[in-house]
């Protein structure tokens, strides 16, 4: 799939424009968003990727067209998952409703910055080293591991403190009151920061673990950067509104993380697969490829994540029903 300079050029100034609307027009008030825009905003975001997507379809070909909605699904089930981080996050450091959609745009437009770092240098990795995937792979069966394990109250609690949180809390003043969404204020002629500060700090660094899992696993079912790019934009617009949307939803979803687990997992199975297939390791296969490893193909891996995503939200729906009328009674 060939990408010219301009095409890049084009689509980035379109999806910024659509970025730059949700950032400074819908968002430009603190406020908790009504029901009715969250739906209208999700509904607007998720056509535009469709239309991308069947374009992409036109243009390239069938092909890269499923590649792009496989992408495009897989970044958003993740993203979804990034949400109750975020709802951790919130509820940890106390964030006013009104004030937890700035949190959230910042948040976005973070993830937004550091996964375009990592996509230029996952590109760049792949070019040089077909090796990578291998790597990747790994980083993929180890998150999905970790994803897998059951997580305690006190760990949940832990998601919103880190070592930036820590050293920021001991080497700077303070106020512990909000002041709008001013990340700073001067009080007595001293510049304290807000809590707000320490928000944004939480909220990046979860992005940056975000980005190390999310940009492997879109690069197994790609390798076109275009694709992994307008994916993963696609993947965050409209978050802030379903973040509202679902609201306690996120916490029902209690078998989410395993369907996440399972699909990381297969990716990077996916991902190793294809490193054998394009083997340079001299200590496998004498630095030959090994041509009998089977190929997946991305029908099948839409087939597959699909299929573990509606069972994984069913399911927890279900479990979240039977668990209130078990209280009911």
């Amino acid at each position: 799939m060939g990408v010219g300079v301009w095409t890049w050029v084009i689509t980035a100034a379109i999806l910024g424009a659509f970025l730059a609307f949700d950032v400074f027009i819908l968002g430009r008030r603190p406020h908790v968003p009504s029901t009715k825009e969250c739906v209208l905003a999700i509904s607007f975001y998720i056509g535009l990727a469709v239309i991308f997507g069947i374009m992409v379809g036109s243009i390239a070909g069938s092909r890269y067209a499923g590649e792009f909605f496989a992408g495009w699904v897989t970044e958003y089930s993740l993203s979804v998952d990034n949400l109750f981080i975020f709802l951790i996050i919130m509820s940890r450091f106390k964030v006013p409703k009104e004030y937890q959609q700035t949190a959230l745009l910042i948040g976005i437009i973070i993830a937004l910055l550091l996964r375009g770092i990592m996509i230029a240098l996952g590109a760049g990795f792949i070019a040089l080293f077909s090796w990578i995937f291998y790597i990747f792979g790994l980083i993929l069966l180890i998150t999905a591991i970790r994803m897998a394990k059951p997580h305690t109250e006190s760990e949940d609690a832990d998601a919103g403190d880190n070592p930036a949180i820590r050293w920021a809390t001991r080497h700077m003043n303070a106020t512990s009151d909000y002041n709008g969404v001013k990340l700073s204020v001067i009080e007595n002629g001293k510049r304290l920061v807000t809590p707000m500060f320490f928000v944004v700090i939480a909220m990046s660094t979860a992005d940056l673990l975000f980005a190390v899992d999310s940009i492997p696993a879109i690069f197994g079912l790609t390798r076109e950067p275009y694709i992994v790019f307008t994916a993963n934009v696609f993947a965050l617009m409209g978050l802030r509104q379903l973040y509202f949307l679902l609201g306690g939803l996120l916490r029902r979803l209690v078998y989410l993380s395993y369907g996440l687990a399972l699909i990381l997992a297969f990716i990077g199975v996916k991902l190793i697969l294809e490193a054998l297939h394009t083997n340079t390791l001299p200590f496998i296969n004498d630095g030959q490829p090994l041509k009998s490893v089977p190929e997946v193909p991305i029908g099948l891996s839409m087939g597959i994540i699909g299929g573990i995503l509606l069972v994984t939200t069913v399911a927890s729906l279900l479990a979240a029903r039977r668990a209130e009328a078990d209280e009911a009674a």
